[in-house]
């Protein structure tokens, strides 16, 4: 294959190397490391000056001579420590920079415009409350806006009593009269009550209810137990009993973490969708809808509404609903993609997307993955643009169902099969734009697979960009996962040989030797 790029130019793969060494240099401050040069330079001058001049000087006294010597050594050493403190330098040689706060709670730092006070009431004793004092205090630094108090909430209880603090390691955030507390060792935390903080309006994400949808108060992590076979999303997961369904607590805690509020609605009487919802989500639709509930749907859309559709592959969608989507630039098929190319772990039917369509919702989205989803297609509609969000690789094929023989349907047309897209426009010639999100899976977004590679990511991009949001500053807010090991193919295979095959074989050669030796 011949080489199309110039002599000078880099492989993609180098260059992408060579930007991963240079991201720490570049995250560094050269401007405070430079006075802290400048600073070092300076005494050490200092130092060499003492050890060359004479104690006594040809126009003044011995006296005199140590008292001008002591004066200006004094001068130049608190000027120094003057010049280090105000342009203090942070170095943090950790590999994880544990201590040095994230860039997400840097980046909103530096935007305030607006003064903000921090109280800080932490408990000494604990090392991570003081690790965030220090970190709060980096922060300062960034913006003169973010101001910090720094409370030891054992020495001061009057203090922390008077401000309503009863927990250890709370922070006060005010505004004007406006305040948020957060309970925390964490600065993306104080990052996201600075958020909240700054949101004036309030913003509804509401949830559709009412036909067998994934519930916003179910908070479970796995909603499952396995059966004949070991749990999965494909064809051999036959075996595993659904006790219960997949829930969206841990997307709804986090939207709260931004400062929105989640509500579950039902429009099953025809009534219309609120105007305060900033966003529909409708999460994996049981039962079909009514013609009414697709027409207050429509009407939603039409006002300027956003929704976000998450359609699983076994549902079968109804022609209302079907002509709505299809209306505005979107048609839901048949069928599971398989892709035997990019797939999550082991199971083909859990599509691995590390490429996207270029859109605000996929900004510097990394590997997310979808276990299990049907495959969508744009439909032309004038005035209406529909943008594929994500697709399956080129070698991957639909089959009929989960159960299917796929071996049959790997002889068919391969094609990058299209997951997820974003459509926007007007509906029905309306005089407002609406915005639509609709994926061909809706486990992603779920307890189970949320928190996972950056399928979080994916569904908050996603929820911001329908409440048009996305220009405001982005924060991920941390979510609670269960420890895991991932291990490759190759890494799983070294262990099976060292402690099933290698180490049992030794301790048996080591028996049967000792054994022949004794004989």
């Amino acid at each position: 294959m011949s080489d199309q790029q110039g002599p000078t130019n880099l492989p993609a793969e180098d260059a992408t190397f060579l930007q991963h060494l240079l991201q720490p240099l570049q995250s560094l401050d050269w401007v405070n490391l430079g006075w802290f040069a400048g600073v070092i330079f300076a005494l050490a001058v200092l130092f060499a000056a003492g050890l060359k001049l004479p104690v006594r000087l040809a126009f003044a006294s011995r006296i005199a001579s140590a008292t001008l010597v002591l004066a200006v050594a004094g001068a130049v050493t608190i000027l120094a420590n003057v010049a280090l403190f105000r342009h203090d330098a942070h170095l943090d040689l950790t590999h994880e920079k544990a201590f040095t706060p994230s860039a997400e709670a840097r980046g909103i730092v530096r935007t305030l415009s607006e003064p903000i006070e921090v109280a800080y009431f932490y408990q000494k004793q604990n090392q991570a409350a003081r690790a965030l004092g220090a970190m709060l205090r980096q922060l300062e630094r960034e913006n003169g806006n973010f101001r910090v108090q720094l409370i030891d909430a054992d020495q001061n209880p009057a203090l922390a009593s008077s401000q309503g603090v009863r927990t250890y390691n709370s922070a006060l955030l005010r505004l004007g009269e406006r305040r948020v507390e957060v309970i925390t060792t964490d600065d993306r935390e104080i990052a996201l009550g600075v958020l909240r903080l700054l949101r004036i309006r309030e913003v509804v994400i509401c949830f559709a209810s009412g036909h067998g949808e994934y519930d916003i108060d179910n908070f479970e992590f796995h909603t499952h137990f396995e059966g004949a076979h070991n749990h999965s999303h494909h064809a051999s997961g036959t075996g595993v009993v659904l006790m219960e369904q997949h829930g969206l607590g841990r997307l709804r805690r986090a939207i709260e973490k931004l400062g929105l509020t989640a509500r579950k609605i039902s429009f099953a009487t025809g009534e219309p969708i609120p105007d305060d919802c900033a966003a529909m989500i409708e999460a994996n639709p049981r039962t079909r809808y009514s013609p009414g509930e697709a027409d207050a749907m429509r009407r939603y859309l039409e006002r300027g509404g956003s929704a976000m559709f998450l359609i699983e592959p076994d549902y079968a969608l109804d022609e209302s609903i079907a002509a709505l989507l299809a209306g505005a630039g979107i048609a839901v098929r048949e069928g599971v993609i398989v892709d035997p190319t990019e797939h999550y772990f082991t199971d083909e039917q859990m599509i691995a997307v590390s490429r996207y369509g270029s859109h605000p919702v996929t900004r510097g989205l990394a590997l997310s993955f979808y276990p299990g989803a049907r495959p969508l297609e744009v439909v032309p509609v004038p005035g209406v643009r529909a943008t594929p969000l994500a697709v399956s690789s080129a070698d991957s094929y639909v089959i009929a169902n989960r159960l299917e023989d796929q071996t049959k349907a790997k002889s068919g047309p391969r094609a990058s099969q299209i997951i997820e897209l974003a459509a926007e426009g007007r509906l029905n010639g309306s005089a407002t734009t609406f915005r639509l999100i609709v994926a061909g899976d809706a486990d992603f977004a779920s307890n189970s697979f949320f928190p996972y590679l950056a399928n979080s990511d994916a569904v908050l991009a996603g929820i911001s960009w329908l409440t048009r949001e996305e220009r405001a500053p982005a924060m991920k807010p941390p979510v609670e996962v269960l420890p895991t090991v991932s291990l490759t193919g190759d890494q799983m295979r070294g262990i099976f040989f060292v402690t099933v095959l290698l180490i049992p074989g030794l301790i048996a050669f080591a028996g049967s030797a000792m054994w022949w030796w004794r004989r």
